[in-house]
């Protein structure tokens, strides 16, 4: 079976990955890791990773059994691959001997962290290793699986923004009104992804902390794929500029959306001709209306400074539908909202949050949409995922453990030897370095994901979406997961490195 778009599973890597079974040194046993090497965006206030996305990548491509076909057509694609269109260095008989042996699975052994783990910089979240024959192929699926450093990012920063949520919340909502939390950061970023697949898998990440959602691929997939058939996203009928301009007038316009989706929730957007007439004249007009329904209405400006456009739609509700003023004295609109789907970024969901409190409202006031700010402006480098060799068996049977350790940037330097990763009676996650012959521990995080075939079965997303909640409460924002063990054995090497330099 080949891969996405019938491009055979062997080109599922970066070039120069099909030269390196033929440059590593003759080994028994290659051990390599992936970690994240900083916190998002660099945040020195808070360091907590949220780990998810290791499914979708075994599942979809680490799982599929190669085929014959499979290295022919690759081998056919690597003879003209090279520099003048020459032969590029492929190791077809290497593939073709585990086609034939072991069913087309790709002979690794794949540990990951599990699905929605909070985690730190320079934790290994996951970890493979390979033998025999097939040792030097530790690292040609490391392009693959660094690309769960998206949905982890996406997940990371769908939960900061949880948290500034959350803490308004506190700030200013009733506590009985809590349940609202789940719809205030919806994803409106499909038509930002770069395909269809990447809708699925940021959607699927965000959806780990809140329900609402516009990403219909994603919500599916989340809710039949991952979660034995139990709903997870959420929406609300609304209305777009193309569906408001297509009558004479706005009133129009919101008086059908009213008519049709009146006694639930709705939202209208209106700023395509004037937003401030808009909220002065035609909201008033349509008030009785309205009201005759029964429903919630869900003002949403698309243009403007945020944070005034929000605050400008508040006054507005209060002044035609009225507010309540809760338990904590902030004012809750009477039968509507605002949510703010323009310009939206973890710093200017703050600000408005802290502006809406200034003006005497409640948070729950108030959603956000969230479009290319959340699945498209994040990157490789966001939080610096890497993948890289970190031990070597050789055929003599000595181990050697090793750091890259660059003078330049020492951002970049990774981790020695092969890892269990525990958690402290703090239930603080801790890195540890795992001897040759010592049996893993009862309590490693990191599990069996992959071994020479699948394993086994995956958490439910109702599960994963647990553990987020309860490890994100629970994990200070700072702490250093290596252990004491593991610092004295980077000393270690540190210290055999200089020697075989010096």
């Amino acid at each position: 079976m080949s891969g996405p778009l019938g491009i055979p599973l062997a080109l599922l890597t970066d070039s120069y990955k099909t030269c390196h079974p033929f440059l590593y040194p003759d080994a028994e046993r290659m051990v390599a890791y992936g970690e994240f090497r900083c916190a998002f965006d660099q945040d020195p206030k808070d360091h907590r990773i949220v780990f998810y996305g290791i499914r979708h990548i075994i599942e979809t491509i680490v799982a599929r059994q190669w085929t014959e076909e499979d290295v022919e057509r690759a081998d056919a694609f690597f003879h003209t691959h090279n520099a003048g269109h020459t032969a590029f260095p492929f190791p077809k008989d290497l593939f073709l001997k585990f086609v034939k042996e072991n069913q087309g699975h790709f002979p690794v052994r794949i540990e990951a962290l599990p699905e929605g783990t909070i985690c730190y910089p320079h934790t290994p979240v996951y970890q493979i290793s390979t033998s025999g024959e097939y040792a030097q192929l530790a690292t040609y699926l490391e392009t693959i699986l660094t690309m769960v450093w998206y949905p982890s990012t996406v997940a990371t920063l769908s939960r900061r923004a949880r948290d500034l949520i959350e803490k308004a919340y506190k700030a200013t909502v009733d506590e009985k009104d809590y349940g609202s939390l789940e719809s205030r950061l919806h994803d409106f970023g499909f038509r930002a992804c770069t395909s269809v697949e990447q809708s699925v898998i940021g959607g699927a990440a965000h959806l780990l902390n809140f329900h609402g959602t516009d990403t219909l691929s994603a919500a599916y997939h989340v809710q039949f794929h991952l979660n034995e058939g139990r709903p997870i996203g959420t929406s609300i009928p609304a209305t777009e500029h193309s569906v408001m301009m297509s009558y004479p007038t706005e009133r129009e316009a919101i008086l059908r959306v009213v008519e049709k989706f009146g006694t639930g929730a709705f939202a209208c957007v209106l700023d395509s001709y004037d937003y401030a007439r808009a909220l002065s004249e035609v909201l008033p007009s349509i008030a009785t209306e309205k009201l005759s329904k029964g429903g919630f209405m869900v003002m949403r400006p698309d243009s403007g400074d945020p944070v005034e456009t929000v605050l400008m739609a508040l006054r507005a509700c209060e002044k035609v539908f009225g507010v309540d003023v809760n338990d904590k004295g902030y004012k809750v609109t009477r039968g509507c909202g605002v949510i703010q789907g323009d310009g939206v970024t973890y710093q200017t969901l703050g600000r408005i949050l802290d502006a809406v409190r200034e003006a005497g409202f409640a948070a729950n006031n108030v959603a956000f949409g969230m479009g290319g700010g959340l699945l498209q402006r994040v990157n490789r480098d966001t939080m610096s995922f890497a993948t890289k060799l970190s031990q070597i068996t050789h055929k003599d049977g000595t181990t050697r453990a090793m750091m890259k350790t660059p003078k330049s940037d020492t951002d970049k330097i990774s981790l020695p030897g092969e890892f269990y990763v525990l958690r402290d009676t703090d239930e603080r996650i801790v890195v540890y370095p795992k001897q040759s012959d010592e049996t893993t521990p009862e309590g490693n995080l990191l599990r069996v994901v992959y071994d020479h075939g699948p394993q086994g079965q995956w958490d439910t997303f109702d599960v994963a979406r647990a553990r987020v909640a309860r490890e994100w409460a629970r994990a200070p924002p700072l702490h250093h997961p290596v252990s004491d063990a593991l610092k004295l054995k980077i000393a270690s090497v540190l210290e055999a490195q200089a020697q075989l330099r010096a």
